[in-house]
């Protein structure tokens, strides 16, 4: 970060976790706030954003810099980024979910291009997902099934039942709480022309839960 003014966590090639962004460097603290969000400490910090002192005031608190992102440091005080503050993902129940990092696990499969996790305020989590067209595609050819165009490849019952299977796997990773119980396959990918993700791929999460409050409503009605 650059507020860092320098790196705070490093591994090298005797030490290291893959995974984890390393372990913080001498006289660099470390900690996770009650909201799982990362906490820096060190001689290095900035003084504070330029002409902006509300911003500064947020930032840094009693000598931490708040770096925006959440994460866990585990035994061996390894740091381990799960994603970002303002994306958390607050269930019925109170738990603090990041969602990207689900969305992660999800995009590692083949037939997945891209996932949104979907459950603030909810009682279970749900995605939105897109198909990787190329590899279900030949998935499709391989298997017999039946299609005309990349929408009526998404409603297909062999389809479905293949995303199923992906994210299955994906929630035998996870905490009970952290599984997708649902999900609706789009029928078409994510556009930056159509104001969904960011021109870096960054997915547009508030335009998402507007633009189909309706697919994400029959996931909790059913």
């Amino acid at each position: 970060m650059t507020e860092t003014t320098g790196t705070t966590c490093t591994s090298d090639e005797r030490s290291f976790k893959l995974g984890t962004v390393g372990k913080a460097l001498p006289e660099t603290e470390v900690k996770i706030a009650e909201d799982g969000e990362i906490l820096f400490r060190n001689k290095g910090l900035f003084k504070g954003y330029y002409r902006d002192e509300e911003s500064t005031r947020e930032t840094l608190v009693d000598g931490w810099l708040h770096t925006g992102d959440v994460g866990e440091v585990d035994e061996e005080g390894y740091l381990k980024i799960t994603g970002r503050k303002k994306d958390l993902i607050i269930t019925a129940g109170g738990k603090n979910i990041a969602p990207q990092y689900i969305e992660n696990l999800l995009k590692f499969s083949p037939y997945i291009n891209d996932a949104v996790v979907i459950g603030d305020g909810r009682k279970f989590l749900t995605a939105i997902i897109v198909i990787d067209e190329e590899n279900v595609n030949q998935y499709a050819q391989q298997n017999k099934v039946q299609f005309t165009t990349f929408a009526t490849l998404t409603r297909s019952e062999e389809i479905i039942n293949l995303i199923q299977s992906e994210v299955n796997k994906v929630n035998k990773q996870l905490a009970r709480v952290e599984n997708i119980r649902k999900f609706r396959i789009l029928d078409k990918k994510l556009y930056t022309e159509d104001g969904e993700v960011t021109p870096t791929m960054k997915v547009k999460r508030k335009f998402i839960n507007a633009h189909y409050a309706d697919l994400i409503e029959s996931m909790y009605q059913e």
